[in-house]
């Protein structure tokens, strides 16, 4: 065989030395891992409201601009909070995992699955939308909801949080892979994402099934857990 295509690829499970302008960062633990941030008071970072860990007392924290209000009506349980340095602070999430970072370089997004990003520097912007019809099929809900990080005018850095441990593929224009729903957690904008439906027969006249598969078409990065855990509370979500 002439053809042999990259599998995705382990993202690192420790960063030991991450920078950005106004940021330092450093990511340590094995089975429940810990994102440190080091602020020198130009950029602030958003995160959850649940997820700190701990933080200098003098570092300021205060919630982030009108969205966090839509997303309590949206039925979303958390609020968008921002800390602003000088200072440090840690973030953690209550479940075994991978933390890693997703630098964004400037004109680029992502879109991210909900409940798995812990932070993003302030100079991102942020959206949400919500995700219909695949999970509808699999779950009989009526959705869920898809984080946006924009990177408009200068890099920013998001840190997500994957179950069990986190691969990335990258697609070539035109290069397709097929993900078991749950499994994704971001991919770039510029990849398209469409359910695939396959339906299973065990003889003529045994049962059917389907499997269900995202399938996504490049170019650009997939991200792709080997755990899922349905952070869902809400039937309506």
């Amino acid at each position: 065989m002439n053809y042999r295509p990259e599998p995705p690829q382990l993202m690192p499970t420790t960063v030991a030395d991450g920078r950005v302008p106004g940021v330092y960062y450093r990511i340590d633990g094995e089975l429940v891992p810990v994102l440190h941030i080091w602020l020198d008071g130009s950029v602030p970072v958003f995160f959850e409201h649940h997820i700190v860990l701990w933080k200098d007392p003098a570092l300021k924290i205060g919630v982030r601009g009108k969205g966090a209000l839509k997303r309590m009506v949206a039925g979303m349980q958390l609020l968008l909070t921002e800390a602003n340095g000088p200072g440090q602070i840690a973030f953690s999430r209550d479940g075994v995992g991978h933390v890693f970072p997703l630098h964004l370089r400037a004109g680029s997004a992502v879109e991210v699955r909900e409940h798995q990003y812990l932070a993003a520097t302030g100079n991102l912007e942020y959206g949400f939308a919500r995700q219909k019809g695949i999970r509808n099929m699999l779950f009989g809900s009526t959705g869920f909801f898809v984080d946006r990080f924009a990177a408009p005018k200068s890099e920013g850095v998001l840190w997500l949080h994957g179950y069990g441990n986190v691969f990335e593929k990258v697609l070539a224009p035109g290069e397709q892979i097929d993900v078991e729903p749950g499994s994704w957690i971001y991919r770039d904008e510029s990849v398209r994402m469409e359910p695939k439906i396959y339906g299973l027969r065990t003889g003529m006249f045994g049962g059917t099934g389907n499997l269900i598969f995202n399938r996504f078409t490049g170019p650009g990065r997939v991200g792709i857990q080997s755990m899922y855990l349905d952070m869902s509370t809400d039937s309506d979500r």
